[in-house]
């Protein structure tokens, strides 16, 4: 069973159920992978989802990565990849797949300037963070981004959300 829990800084829209969003988008992308059995393992299946401003994300990308700016989406992964489908075949107790942390500045300016509504814009977001915690990766290579946009795009579709890398091909952001 996957448990998504979340928290959010009090400048994100609070019109919005940014925690029904998350779990939404998590299961999506976890759907659309490699390792849809995670969605019905027996094993608690745990991540969070932080919704925070530029500042937070910008201290985690400096300390984490090396990057002293502001990006728009983080991931913590907590299990080795080739594990995760150890944990999709079964077993019991639970599983801390990881952290995704989402800046709402960097992704406020994102979504106008593609020009996509803020909450289609997160949800891929944490569909890339998501795909991420389970193991892929786009800076390996052309093939990998590649696969992992695919991916993307398969669970974005099955949320009702158009194809992003479409919309910044179209709009010159590609």
């Amino acid at each position: 069973m996957i448990l998504v829990e979340a928290d959010q800084s009090d400048d994100w829209d609070s019109s919005t159920d940014w925690t029904a969003l998350a779990e939404r988008a998590v299961r999506a992308a976890i759907a659309a992978s490699n390792l849809p059995g995670l969605i019905d393992s027996p094993v608690d299946v745990k991540l969070s989802v932080r919704f925070t401003d530029d500042s937070e994300v910008r201290a985690l990308n400096a300390e984490w990565r090396g990057k002293d700016k502001p990006t728009n989406v983080l991931s913590f992964p907590m299990i080795e990849p080739p594990l995760l489908g150890a944990i999709a075949a079964g077993g019991e107790g639970v599983a801390l797949l990881g952290d995704i942390v989402l800046a709402r500045e960097t992704c406020a300016r994102e979504a106008g300037e593609k020009p996509v509504a803020m909450i289609d814009h997160a949800s891929h977001l944490l569909v890339h963070g998501t795909l991420h915690l389970l193991g892929y990766d786009h800076e390996e290579g052309d093939a990998e981004a590649e696969a992992m946009e695919s991916v993307e795009r398969a669970a974005l579709a099955s949320l009702g959300i158009a194809d992003p890398y479409l919309t910044e091909i179209e709009s010159g952001h590609g």
